[in-house]
């Protein structure tokens, strides 16, 4: 028997299962970080009645398959079976609105992040705090039903995020990591635990439309990276492995969120390092060392997985739109019988921006498959551009697609640039880098910095959820979190940084000042139903 089987064998093994928006994904780690197998479940979220959600059924079903496709692998791959685990997590997208009665039930469909009809709500929340409070926050979701008098809201015992509420049923605690709560309600970085003053102001605005509400009851507890968070009941197996070879008893880490598994896996959660993860949306990280001078709308403050304050440049769109056109060219080389391999597809189309125009060819691209809260559109289509003087060749239209695809972020980096907060370099991870150079080499045009890809990037929030189920099992006395991935999983991790050249961030910012000037035919757009 091989190492790596014997230690799953011996349940020493431990479990990251993240519940991303394209992909449910479960990453099996040793104890250095190394990853052993994998198992995924392809899904996409579901328009409606004008929801963006994920059905209840579909949820729990997605999860039992990820698990039984890692199960599957490791048996194919070591000749052994998962029984138990060392320790293991839950992350899922932030954000969004699961709510339930006092018998669990749940009470409308999950709404998730996406979902920008609560900006109003939002935006009356954070005059009222002298806070930024994103559309996607869940309590912003939860004061549109309120402002809407949706007849849910008196019934409703518990809300939360979509890792909190697997966690729940698979350990039957209502908690919440720290950096995932941040997402739900703000959290005091001196407390570690949601804002007194703040839950007292929505207390009293909830009391004025007729709610008589403690909205601390409703809300998980909050827990900091390392804290013990339950353990796997076995009801909570039963709904996990189907087959009933995993037992109960597991310790579970606190569950995280998205954003925290993202700066975990990049190992950027000491102050001044950042991370960029760029999939279906995308969001800059940048740990503070110092707090802003005020509040953005196009900065959120949220938290690492051990409660630092983080500013957060988020945009509900990035490669999604760049996935259908390259699914169009793909569509087209079959009608003349060519069939070509999904990543050459993606390489060979992407590289082509490299033989782009300085001036990108004049050509523009709006990925608004969502709406954007940073650029201020509510609701986006997305939408091409070109002028009758436009060089419209390939090259340019794919150098269109990338820089746009990162143009939403640079708006709110701009901010904080101006605030003084500087990053070395950012830690890039997601579908955006997953063609080599193409990504690296936009993103730090975009940004005017260095990016790093690590080798890990590619296991990403899944990974990131499996070292902080190690840290919580394996840590020192009094080892921070920052220390303990230094010391134990990225000591001798190897990565490639891209700085960018003049010639890139001169091209980026002819785009850039193109596409803040061609905005309002974007904003157009989106109003037509």
């Amino acid at each position: 028997m091989s190492v790596a089987s014997k230690l799953i064998a011996d349940g020493k093994a431990f479990l990251g299962l993240e519940l991303g928006s394209t992909r449910i994904k479960a990453v099996l780690i040793d104890d250095t970080g190394a990853p052993l197998a994998s198992g995924a479940f392809d899904w996409e979220n579901s328009l409606v009645d004008g929801v963006w959600t994920y059905g209840q059924q579909e949820i729990l079903a997605g999860v039992r398959a990820c698990y039984a496709d890692l199960r599957k692998n490791v048996e194919a791959q070591y000749g052994v079976t998962i029984h138990s685990l060392t320790a293991m997590g839950v992350s899922g997208m932030m954000h969004g609105y699961l709510a339930f009665d006092e018998n669990g039930a749940l009470l409308v469909p999950f709404r998730t992040w996406r979902n920008t009809f609560a900006l109003g709500a939002a935006q009356e929340l954070s005059q009222l705090f002298d806070f930024k409070i994103p559309a996607r926050w869940s309590v912003a979701h939860l004061y549109h039903a309120m402002k809407n008098n949706e007849p849910h809201v008196k019934r409703i015992a518990f809300f939360t995020t979509i890792a909190g509420y697997i966690h729940w049923l698979l350990t039957g605690r209502k908690v919440l990591g720290i950096g995932d709560a941040s997402g739900m309600f703000p959290v005091d970085d001196k407390t570690m635990d949601y804002d007194a003053g703040m839950l007292e102001k929505f207390n009293a605005l909830a009391a004025e439309k007729g709610y008589a509400m403690n909205l601390r009851e409703l809300l998980p507890r909050v827990l900091r990276a390392g804290e013990p968070a339950g353990t796997l009941t076995a009801e909570g197996a039963a709904l996990l492995d189907e087959s009933g070879a995993l037992g109960p008893g597991i310790p579970l880490c606190p569950p995280e969120g998205d954003a925290g598994t993202g700066m975990t896996a990049t190992n950027a959660v000491r102050p001044r390092t950042g991370n960029v993860s760029a999939g279906t949306s995308i969001f800059t990280m940048a740990v503070l060392d110092q707090p802003l001078n005020g509040w953005y709308p196009e900065i959120d403050v949220v938290a690492t997985p051990d409660g630092a304050p983080v500013a957060m440049v988020h945009g509900n769109n990035c490669t999604g739109d760049i996935d259908a056109w390259v699914r169009l060219f793909g569509e087209a080389l079959s009608l003349f019988g060519v069939s070509v391999k999904k990543s050459e597809l993606y390489d060979k189309l992407l590289k082509a921006a490299f033989d782009g125009d300085k001036d990108v060819g004049g050509l523009m691209n709006y990925n608004y498959i969502a709406g954007e809260g940073v650029t201020k559109i509510p609701s986006g289509k997305p939408m091409f551009l070109r002028g009758e003087n436009s060089v419209f060749n390939l090259p340019n239209f794919m150098k269109a697609q990338l820089m746009g695809a990162v143009s939403t972020i640079r708006v709110g980096m701009d901010i904080l640039y101006r605030e003084g907060v500087r990053l070395d370099c950012i830690a890039g991870h997601g579908g955006y880098f997953k063609t080599k150079e193409t990504g690296t080499r936009f993103m730090s045009a975009a940004l005017e910095i260095p990016v790093k890809v690590m080798e890990t990037a590619g296991e990403g929030g899944p990974w990131g959820m499996a070292l902080l189920a190690s840290y919580c099992a394996g840590k020192a006395e009094g080892e921070s979190l920052a220390d303990y991935l230094d010391r134990r999983i990225f000591a001798g991790a190897k990565s490639e940084t891209v700085a960018p050249t003049p010639e890139d961030i001169e091209s980026f910012g002819i785009y850039f000042e193109r596409y803040k000037k061609w905005l309002p035919a974007e904003a157009e757009a989106g109003k037509i139903r």
